[in-house]
């Protein structure tokens, strides 16, 4: 799950960041209204953590523009601002929770995998590229009908790929959606398991769905 973490205070921000990627987290930092904004068109992400006093525009602001642009990525508020008129004004802005600092960990962590499960409950319940299938509410992938066992990395990858069938996918791109310490990974790896989900998912089959766009990345889609 990759997630935006919208805080400026730069020792807040570690803290939170460094213990979500603990978690096994992707996380990306904004330090400002306007740098999340411009991340949350950019990317892809599963859920928003957003301090309501930031700079260049401010948490408040950033909802607003978020909703009123139809992004429907989860919001979670993590915010100083403890009134009662102020939780209020961020739910009714679109925010889908609110929690006040200092708070505890545990209960920051139980509050994103709540959000993330509601948001995966409403989201459509299969992936279909050709006869390959992939259910994100059970992790059940099938091909054909047959069952496929994938491991943590494999399916992140697939469902990453999934997600965006017919669309070249980079070794980077792969490899920091998927594995938490990018930067200390080579892209290499990336190509391992590849070669890994084409063993179990292609090998087997006369149309092969993930395809090599040489000194791009991958795709997977469903014709030749």
């Amino acid at each position: 799950m990759r997630l935006l973490l919208v805080e400026d205070e730069t020792k807040v921000a570690r803290f939170i960041s460094q213990g979500l990627k603990e978690h096994h987290y992707v996380v990306d930092v904004a330090n400002d209204g306007e740098m999340a904004s411009e991340l949350a068109y950019a990317e892809d992400y599963d859920l928003i953590i957003v301090d309501l006093m930031i700079p260049k525009k401010n948490g408040m602001q950033l909802i607003k523009e978020l909703r009123l642009n139809e992004k429907n990525i989860p919001i979670l508020i993590l915010s100083a601002k403890d009134s009662v008129v102020d939780k209020v004004e961020g739910l009714d802005l679109g925010a889908d929770d609110y929690m006040t600092k200092p708070f505890a960990f545990t209960e920051l962590l139980a509050r994103i995998r709540s959000l993330l499960r509601r948001n995966k409950e409403k989201a459509s319940p299969l992936l279909q590229v050709a006869d390959l299938t992939l259910n994100p509410s059970t992790r059940e992938v099938t091909r054909g009908g047959l069952h496929i066992f994938l491991s943590n990395k494999e399916y992140a990858i697939l469902e990453f790929m999934m997600r965006n069938a017919g669309k070249i996918l980079s070794r980077t791109l792969i490899l920091e959606r998927v594995w938490i310490d990018a930067y200390n990974v080579g892209t290499n790896v990336v190509d391992v398991y590849i070669n890994h989900l084409r063993n179990k998912i292609d090998k087997n089959f006369d149309l092969k769905l993930i395809q090599t766009v040489y000194s791009v990345g991958y795709i997977i889609k469903g014709e030749e």
